[in-house]
């Protein structure tokens, strides 16, 4: 007997601080059994949050509730807003086909509306993605002859009368092997050059 598939919605809001200067995007939460919290990366295994601690705290347990298995959630939404880091996903809806987390079984029922969310962050000139499928969506948006770019890089996009660069980031999903120390090296790079860190 075949189940018919669910098209899920994004069920956060996006995160936008008025003084966004970078909009960070995966592609999609994890499902609900996984989150620890009710934000973006909730999952306790993805390493993003340890990598934020150790970029500008050199701690990377800075933003997590050891006792508790848990993160420091408000702790992390006022540094963010401090900061000026908005954060959302590429995909508004998604089909799970094996109905776990991983981007491979990912199907994109619809791509964010980002010339929407660029409105409410008018200081916002750099995109993050942090992972593969994050970027091949977020390029479905893009002008034709966008370079997608490679992990690491950045590249130039003129979007919806704005000059953005994006930047392809490390995945924070422990399935992604690199070391949370390498990761946070590469982030560390970006948030420099977006004159975040």
């Amino acid at each position: 007997m075949s189940t018919e598939l669910q098209i899920e919605t994004h069920p956060l809001k996006p995160f936008l601080p008025e003084n966004a200067k970078l909009l960070m995007m995966g592609s999609f939460p994890p499902p609900k059994s996984r989150w620890k919290m009710e934000f973006y990366y909730p999952n306790y295994q993805n390493d993003m949050w340890k990598i934020f601690g150790l970029v500008f705290f050199r701690n990377k347990e800075y933003f997590l509730d050891i006792k508790n298995k848990n993160f420091k959630e408000q702790q992390i939404r006022d540094f963010l807003t401090e900061k000026g880091i908005a954060i959302f996903d590429t995909a508004y809806q998604i089909v799970r086909l094996k109905g776990n987390a991983s981007d491979k079984f990912l199907q994109i029922a619809k791509p964010t509306d980002l010339a929407k969310l660029l409105q409410q962050i008018p200081a916002c000139h750099s995109i993050m993605t942090t992972g593969d499928k994050a970027t091949d969506t977020l390029m479905l948006s893009m002008p034709e002859h966008t370079e997608k770019p490679q992990i690491g890089q950045s590249s130039q996009a003129n979007f919806a009368n704005r000059e953005l660069t994006l930047y392809r980031m490390p995945s924070s999903s422990r399935a992604y092997p690199l070391a949370v120390e390498k990761k946070a090296e590469a982030y560390a790079q970006l948030f420099k050059e977006t004159g975040l860190l």
